[in-house]
């Protein structure tokens, strides 16, 4: 997994295979230095080139990078002394969904983010960064708890979806992201929701009602894959990069349509290229969001949540007599 890399990525990851041949054959009084600053001072500049045009469809497949930092990368990066916590209380412990305490810039605060594998293994055992209904109980019970100690509430939002197995739908799926919505809207705690990579349909937004949306420069957020919207409205999946420009899901996209409250700039080269540099980032937007939400009570917090989800769409109003087609 770590030679993978995009179509797009190839001319830089071409360079520096040259670099480190370069490297390895450097001995004793034979040095390569000038030929090697060259080559990279020629990768960075192609790299920033590409990385300037990029369409919707690369940085949607961008946001699935398999190398790209997940949640517990960030976790690990970002906060101290994170104690896991497990189960829904209910029927098992859905291990896509990964949550706990954790200690940030001297706060305790209420993390929960999909979780992905790293390996075949890892994702069979995660569903794929998939949850099922038990996933989204144990987010729900774990807010419930932050609401109760007064611990702000972090997500962070990498799946394809919620899963749409029979024995997910059999436990009442739909039932369980309705009724995160529902909580999420009410909880009177300071809620920040960061998409670091994917964010698909319902599956996202079951974790994803905040007072503050964030998004990683190269993360998506939409309502359907490009490839699911391609199959349905031309009926061919292969036009998926059409779809992702139509349907406005990227990061850009979300911040002009007001969706997305701020960007994280990511490394040159997207956020699998330098993780700590990607968890600095986002270190440093998630304390001074959390500094500005925790001025605001309780009250204030559900009517500042409240207002963000109706300025979301633009409409146009019309005569009642163009309404109704006589004018």
């Amino acid at each position: 997994m770590a030679d993978f890399f995009l179509e797009f990525e190839k001319p830089v990851v071409e360079l520096e295979r040259k670099i480190e041949e370069l490297r390895g054959l450097a001995a004793g009084s034979v040095r390569f230095d000038d030929e090697i600053k060259t080559l990279e001072k020629k990768a960075r500049k192609i790299q920033a080139e590409i990385f300037a045009e990029l369409s919707p469809w690369q940085k949607t497949q961008l946001s699935r990078h398999p190398n790209r930092p997940y949640t517990r990368d960030y976790v690990d990066r970002i906060f101290k002394d994170f104690v896991e916590l497990h189960g829904d209380r209910n029927f098992m412990d859905d291990t896509s969904i990964l949550g706990g305490l954790a200690e940030f810039e001297g706060r305790t605060i209420m993390v929960i983010g999909h979780q992905k594998g790293r390996n075949t293994k890892e994702n069979v055992q995660r569903n794929f960064g998939m949850p099922r209904p038990e996933g989204y109980r144990k987010a729900l019970r774990l807010m419930s708890m932050a609401e109760r100690f007064r611990c702000p509430i972090i997500t962070f939002i990498d799946t394809p979806g919620a899963y749409p197995g029979i024995g997910a739908e059999e436990r009442g799926q739909a039932e369980a992201i309705a009724k995160n919505l529902l909580v999420m809207a009410k909880l009177d705690v300071p809620i920040l929701c960061v998409v670091i990579g994917e964010g698909g349909s319902g599956g996202a937004l079951a974790i994803g009602v905040g007072n503050r949306l964030l998004m990683f420069e190269y993360s998506i957020y939409s309502v359907i894959s490009p490839e699911g919207c391609a199959s349905i409205l031309y009926k061919d999946a292969s036009k998926a990069p059409q779809a992702a420009e139509n349907l406005k899901c990227t990061a850009a996209d979300l911040e002009k349509l007001g969706i997305a409250d701020e960007i994280v700039k990511e490394p040159l080269g997207g956020a699998h290229r330098d993780w700590d540099a990607a968890a600095r980032a986002l270190g440093r937007t998630l304390k001074n969001n959390l500094d500005e939400l925790g001025k605001l009570s309780g009250e204030k917090l559900v009517a500042h949540r409240y207002d963000k989800l109706r300025r979301i769409g633009a409409y146009s109003e019309a005569s009642a007599a163009k309404a109704n087609g006589k004018a």
